[in-house]
């Protein structure tokens, strides 16, 4: 168990059992919507390994969509085919998730086999729209045309979903309500490791913020700074801008338009009390980068233009905060620094990636952006630790509760062994 609180795969007797797996591997596509990043669906192959070696009748249970729903919806097809290359085994993909058809093949199983059903958003039920406008509660997802028709097939429920830990969906939260439920491998990897970073870092402990996603950034800041799990955040990308913003500086009229054009300036006043409360444990961009047709030119963060926008972090604050993670014990990383896509403006995100791969820290990496840059400047391998999470996991840092967390501990009192 973890923390004895929730069951792990020890904790199953799975040897020739019917095993529902519920996993994450919705994964960034192109425009024809061919796969282009197998990270999730590798993270998933531990758990999926050592249920085969059991000899577990394994039905997988997945989705492909992005929380605006149809861009990036397909069907799991490719998915399918890259597990069976990657695990050197047959996985066989049906598309149905609950009709007759997949309800057959379920019955039908043998020991040691593997079938991935089809993408569950298929499902209205499954879907962020109706989580968040019906909300219905665990016990009422138990009712569901999903849980209903698959829970009564099986003997387990594991969850290595950890990417959706934050979301109340049927094949989530629903199942461990009627059947035995566990962490997979990576969900336990991640809620072990999370769990250090937020209540037992090694110090010094600092959190380096930025991206484009600033509303998740300033609800982990106060947090990790209220409860001091990070000793020092570093800012880059939007958020520094917000906070330089409510720091009073002029930000120059490319940049202040932007900041307004996005909503942003409305988060100053959660940037302001954030500055009035630590102030000594934040840190800014002292220079940036900016995008003059296409050429980078470095300015101090008092002197930046009007006609050019912030494209990165400057030189001077590349090095303090590379010298900030020298001295540190624990990094924790979301969000790009500037525009790293861009190779003439992604030397912050760069070299902070590097030195936070090279140092000699315990590093952790989360989000989607976050990780795609790993992959670019090829240092994903020295990076400690990288999430599969995104908004699961900026919401388990600002402590909040988490309904798959919830949903397994309360399967752990019910059905503990």
């Amino acid at each position: 168990m973890i923390d004895d609180l929730i069951l792990t795969l020890d904790d199953l007797s799975v040897q020739e059992k019917t095993v529902l797996l519920r996993v994450d591997i919705n994964s960034p596509v192109d425009e024809s919507k061919k796969i282009k990043n197998e990270t999730r669906i590798r993270r998933s192959l531990k758990t999926i390994e050592e249920l085969k070696a059991k000899k577990a009748r394994l039905v997988i249970l997945a989705h492909q969509a992005d929380p605006i729903e149809y861009q990036n919806f397909t069907v799991l097809r490719e998915h399918g085919e890259l597990l069976s290359a990657l695990l050197g085994t047959k996985v066989e993909y049906i598309e149905d998730v609950a009709g007759p058809f997949a309800v057959e093949k379920v019955r039908g199983m043998k020991p040691g086999e593997i079938l991935l059903l089809d993408n569950v958003r298929i499902h209205t039920e499954e879907t962020i729209i109706f989580e968040e406008e019906v909300k219905l509660p665990p016990e009422e997802q138990v009712k569901t045309i999903i849980v209903q028709r698959l829970a009564p097939l099986a003997d387990y429920y594991v969850c290595d979903a950890f990417a959706a830990v934050h979301r109340s969906q049927p094949t989530l939260v629903g199942f461990p309500e009627v059947l035995p439920s566990a962490a997979g491998r990576l969900f336990e990897e991640e809620l072990k490791i999370l769990t250090k970073v937020k209540q037992n870092p090694e110090r010094p402990c600092i959190f380096i913020l930025g991206g484009a996603k600033i509303l998740d950034a300033f609800k982990m800041m106060r947090s990790v700074l209220d409860d001091r799990s990070a000793d020092r955040i570093l800012t880059t990308g939007l958020v520094a801008q917000v906070m330089l913003k409510a720091k009073g500086y002029r930000m120059g009229e490319a940049t202040e338009s932007y900041l307004e054009k996005k909503n942003l300036l409305e988060f100053v006043p959660a940037a302001e009390e954030s500055l009035k409360n630590h102030s000594d444990r934040i840190v800014c961009p002292e220079d940036f980068a900016v995008d003059r047709s296409g050429e980078r030119i470095e300015v101090a963060a008092g002197e930046l233009p009007d006609d050019a926008p912030i494209a990165d972090i400057g030189k001077k604050t590349i090095s303090r905060y590379c010298n900030l993670i020298d001295d540190s014990k624990t990094v924790f990383i979301n969000g790009p620094a500037g525009i790293y896509e861009n190779s003439r403006f992604a030397l912050g995100t760069r070299r902070i990636w590097e030195r936070a791969a090279s140092s000699g820290a315990f590093s952790v990496l989360g989000g989607g952006d976050s990780i795609a840059a790993a992959g670019l400047f090829e240092v994903q391998n020295r990076i400690s630790f990288i999430s599969t999470a995104g908004g699961g996991l900026i919401r388990f840092l600002s402590g909040e509760k988490l309904a798959v967390v919830e949903a397994l501990k309360k399967s752990a009192r019910k059905y503990s062994p």
